[in-house]
């Protein structure tokens, strides 16, 4: 299995880092790709890529809800950073107006700019949107019909907007919400078809059932592959084979 989607790098794994990892190494995982966040989280980032090198990918970009006033300073040194060549996508990036939309434009202006540098770096995206689904696929008509690759990690969007993002050539990451009683993401995906998710944590949030509250980590994507075996009515190694071929696929690990 490919955790597509984690942040292992945090300090919430400080204490136990190495046995979070061995945990996952014996329940299958071979794999994690870290999603950078902000400029904080880009050493800690590249420290955990050094300590597991054949365990860890890297993704770099600047998330929607960490954009400040020093935005433009801040996508600078992202950029630079990204430029030194360890990166297999651009990430994690996209819209939030979850809690605010003090940021709106600059958000735009953020998401638009990192689309351009994957388009240019032949790199796929991870995308994070949160109550942002119809104005991120209007942002991505601006390109016209440009051969984007990526995923929208942790979808939360309803059918019409899987459909939409599988259109326009995106994978849907799927984590523990599939897994929770009141979530008709099952439902969903059902309609889309295996060949189009990806495995997902966004570890240390969204732990599935029955960890649901704790800490997430990539060792509980196990939770993750069976609910979707269930779902599809197929044994988890064949959710496992297509997922992990997927996510080889666009990423190249």
């Amino acid at each position: 299995m490919i955790d597509t989607h984690s942040h292992i790098f945090g300090p919430e794994y400080d204490e136990d880092r190495n046995e979070v990892v061995r945990r996952a190494k014996d329940v299958g995982v071979g794999k994690v790709l870290l999603a950078n966040v902000d400029l904080n989280t880009i050493e800690p980032m590249r420290l955990c890529r050094r300590e597991y090198p054949d365990f860890t990918a890297m993704a770099m970009g600047l998330h929607p809800t960490e954009i400040r006033d020093c935005w433009k300073d801040d996508l600078k040194k992202i950029y630079e950073e990204l430029l030194t060549g360890d990166y297999v996508a651009v990430g994690e990036i996209g819209l939030d107006f979850y809690w605010d939309r003090s940021f709106e434009k600059e958000q735009r202006e953020v998401m638009r700019e990192q689309m351009k540098w994957a388009l240019d770096m032949n790199l796929p995206v991870i995308l994070h949107v949160r109550k942002a689904y119809s104005e991120t696929f209007e942002l991505l008509k601006d390109f016209g019909k440009s051969d984007f690759r990526g995923v929208f990690h942790c979808f939360s969007g309803g059918l019409e907007e899987a459909k939409k993002a599988i259109r326009m050539g995106f994978s849907l990451g799927i984590g523990g919400v599939v897994t929770y009683k009141n979530s008709n993401l099952g439902d969903i995906i059902r309609e889309i078809g295996l060949k189009h998710l990806l495995l997902e944590t966004d570890a240390p949030y969204l732990a599935p059932v029955p960890n649901r509250g704790k800490r997430n980590e990539p060792a509980f994507m196990v939770a993750v592959r069976d609910k979707i075996a269930e779902i599809f009515n197929r044994n988890a190694e064949e959710v496992d084979e297509i997922t992990t071929e997927n996510a080889r696929n666009l990423f190249g690990i």
